[in-house]
């Protein structure tokens, strides 16, 4: 409010003297006459009436207006300041996040080897794990294929033997051996009978 009466004050001055040179030079020097002075006295007086409306106005309309222009001003400051720090916070982080972003890639590159590296290990391990069940697997059907090719083996072995045994006993067979076999059996089943009644006697 101050500001803008001063500036009014400074006007009016300016406005004064302005008009005051301006009635010197039309004049030239001092009037000579009564009448040429009350006009001058005249001129002074409406000039003076004239600065003190253009104060009154000024003072009455231009205070509220500089002060309002002012308080806008320091408005659109503020909002300045509050629009550059936001800007200057942005800034910051996105420097800080640029110094980590290094930091933060050599972070997921390692993970990402460590991660591969356990994934391999655990291929390699499932994949040794697999091996094993084939190779134990192959092994029981070997050790199984071989008993039963042992057995088979063996039956064809016993049946080999008992057909050639029955060769040898048919070619040395003959009808004297026969009688004295089914005699020998007689005597046999004889002696076994006398012995089982003497038992029971």
């Amino acid at each position: 409010m101050r500001r803008g009466l001063r500036f009014a004050l400074l006007v009016t001055v300016t406005v004064c003297f302005g008009v005051a040179f301006a009635q010197e030079g039309e004049a030239g020097k001092k009037p000579e006459s009564f009448a040429e002075r009350h006009e001058l006295a005249l001129k002074w007086a409406n000039f003076l009436l004239l600065a003190g409306g253009l104060a009154y106005l000024i003072k009455k309309n231009g205070g509220p207006f500089l002060a309002e222009r002012s308080r806008k001003i320091q408005e659109d400051i503020r909002e300045a300041d509050a629009v550059r720090q936001d800007a200057e916070r942005r800034a910051a982080e996105v420097d800080r996040r640029l110094a980590t972003l290094e930091t933060e890639i050599a972070g997921l590159r390692a993970e990402s080897e460590n991660e591969a590296a356990a994934e391999t290990e655990r291929m390699r391990r499932q994949t040794a794990a697999e091996i094993a069940k084939v190779q134990a697997h192959a092994e029981q059907e070997i050790v199984a294929a071989g008993k039963t090719a042992r057995a088979e083996l063996k039956q064809y072995a016993a049946e080999l033997a008992i057909g050639l045994a029955e060769k040898k006993l048919e070619a040395r067979m003959t009808a004297d051996t026969q009688d004295a076999l089914v005699r020998g059996f007689v005597r046999d089943v004889d002696s076994l009978s006398s012995t089982n009644g003497s038992a029971q006697h």
